[in-house]
């Protein structure tokens, strides 16, 4: 009988520590908290940029579909101007398609590329998203030919200040450069990306696009 109870008293003994370890362990374990990501896409409608038009367009699709119903996705044509076509849930890729398509016919009286202001009105929807708890990431499909009016162009001189200064609000901005030629990469790379770090600037020609994608959804955290 003595025995038996030492037995029940040492068995009693291990449970307790066993279930203490798995107190311990399990309050230790972190959950990954969700953050909604708000994708911001500039797709350039140029005269330049049509021959690359559709397999942006379906870029941008295949990039939606990596996005969750809670995140949000904007995209802006860029001509000589630049302008909002759609604001909405990633997951309505019909609807973001048809109105691409609609949006990016080619206009002869349209010349240029407004990729300056383009720019300033992705960082000023960055940071409003920002500050509704949204992870921003911005992504550029175009060629980034420098056309038209100068005050609407980037100014590469004074890019990687402004940006700089915008990462001081959001610091977990990521950026995208996808079909722009090599030299144009280059540029881009050499210019913000000591102020970016590889982590969050993804740049990639026409036929790096495709395996970019994973980098892509590693950026926004999915």
């Amino acid at each position: 009988m003595f025995r038996r109870t030492i037995m029940l008293s040492l068995l009693l003994v291990i449970a307790t520590l066993v279930l203490k370890f798995l107190i311990y362990g399990m309050s230790n374990i972190k959950t990954s908290e969700f953050h909604p990501v708000v994708g911001i896409f500039l797709l350039d409608v140029s005269a330049s940029n049509q021959d690359m038009l559709y397999k942006q367009q379906q870029t941008i699709l295949k990039m939606a579909k990596k996005l969750d119903s809670e995140d949000k996705a904007l995209i802006y044509v860029v001509t000589q101007d630049t302008y909002l076509v759609y604001d909405g849930q990633p997951n309505k890729t019909v609807a973001m398609r048809d109105v691409m398509q609609k949006r990016s016919a080619y206009d002869k009286s349209a010349y240029g590329t407004a990729y300056g202001l383009a720019l300033k009105k992705a960082v000023g929807d960055a940071l409003a998203y920002k500050e509704k708890g949204y992870k921003p990431v911005i992504v550029v499909l175009g060629d980034l030919e420098n056309e038209g009016a100068i005050e609407k162009q980037i100014n590469w001189k004074l890019l990687p200040m402004n940006i700089e200064r915008t990462l001081k609000y959001i610091p977990d901005l990521s950026l995208a450069f996808l079909y722009a030629h090599p030299s144009k990469l280059d540029l881009v790379k050499q210019t913000i990306g000591p102020v970016m770090g590889i982590d969050n600037l993804l740049l990639a020609q026409e036929e790096q696009v495709e395996p970019s994608l994973k980098q892509f959804s590693k950026m926004i955290g999915r």
